[in-house]
């Protein structure tokens, strides 16, 4: 992308927030963002989804998944309790994300997008765990906003978008490899600038920025390599966005992975052929998940 072009990009991202149908609830959330969890009153959360009554269902209904529930949520004080400040603070930005674009809008089918990011959200946040990275729940929201320049893309290119997904499915190519080829940037440009324009931190910046190509970083930060990783996992076992890819994967020669490697040694040890696995068994949880919550009209109409 020339200078140029992103200065346009720019411009037009810093339009969305006028135009979009973006709940009211992002703005509190996205400075909320900004402080630790452990700095935020749960009074302060609870009143905050009390503000919406189909968003305090929402939460409800993501406390009560096979993923998170232990026992049965009826309120949303109960779900924040049970998920917790910093799960329910991504999860809600998420729904935000969700709303942010009108349905008719969405280029790239909703279930399968939202599939793929909570899919990615959980990979990272494992896969952070399995190698003691200090903030576990910060590789959860990193994955579940990683693709978040599709929705810049679609709101700002639609036409154009739906022509590189159209390319994407006759090459079975990736769809940033589409979008270079037909809007001479993609997803991870729109979507280093949007994180920016909210206020995210830079290593979330950097997630969205460069998750697909790490190797023009000097110093990848160890969580876009986790993000990396996870998205090329999740699109290998057809998590992926509605389509064929042909895609191969070879960590050894993967510059991602080995810098994990140097940094977090115990990455080693894991054993890739049970992590899948889980991963595979966790599938049905994801898709009911996103099914109810993401795109609730799917669930109501079966």
């Amino acid at each position: 992308m020339n200078q140029q072009q992103r200065a346009e990009l720019e411009a037009k991202i810093g339009t969305l927030e006028s135009v979009s149908t973006a709940p009211a609830l992002l703005a509190p959330l996205l400075q909320m963002l900004r402080v630790p969890a452990d700095q935020i009153p749960i009074e302060k959360v609870v009143q905050l989804i009390s503000l919406d009554t189909a968003v305090a269902a929402y939460c409800v209904r993501l406390a009560n998944s096979p993923l998170f529930a232990r026992r049965q949520i009826e309120t949303a004080r109960a779900a924040v309790m049970t998920l917790g400040i910093e799960r329910i603070r991504s999860l809600l930005i998420a729904l935000c994300m969700n709303q942010t674009i009108p349905a008719s809008q969405w280029v790239l089918d909703r279930s399968s997008f939202w599939r793929h990011s909570l899919g990615c959200a959980l990979v990272t946040q494992t896969m952070a765990q399995v190698i003691n990275y200090p903030e576990p729940e910060k590789a959860y929201l990193a994955g579940l906003i990683h693709d978040i320049g599709f929705l810049a893309n679609s709101c700002l290119y639609n036409s154009k978008l739906r022509k590189c997904l159209e390319f994407a499915v006759a090459h079975k190519c990736a769809m940033h490899v589409a979008e270079e080829s037909i809007l001479g940037f993609n997803h991870q440009d729109s979507g280093g600038i949007l994180c920016q324009h909210w206020g995210f931190s830079e290593v979330l910046q950097e997630v969205a920025a460069c998750h697909h190509q790490i190797d023009g970083i000097q110093r990848p930060s160890a969580l876009v390599c986790l993000v990396h990783l996870s998205d090329l996992l999740c699109r290998v076992r057809n998590l992926s966005y509605g389509y064929d890819e042909i895609l191969a994967v070879t960590l050894a020669q993967n510059s991602a992975w080995n810098n994990l490697r140097s940094a977090y040694p115990s990455l080693a040890d894991v054993d890739f052929v049970r992590f899948v696995l889980d991963m595979d068994a966790r599938m049905p949880q994801i898709c009911d998940l996103v099914d109810s919550v993401f795109v609730p009209s799917k669930k109501a109409a079966s």
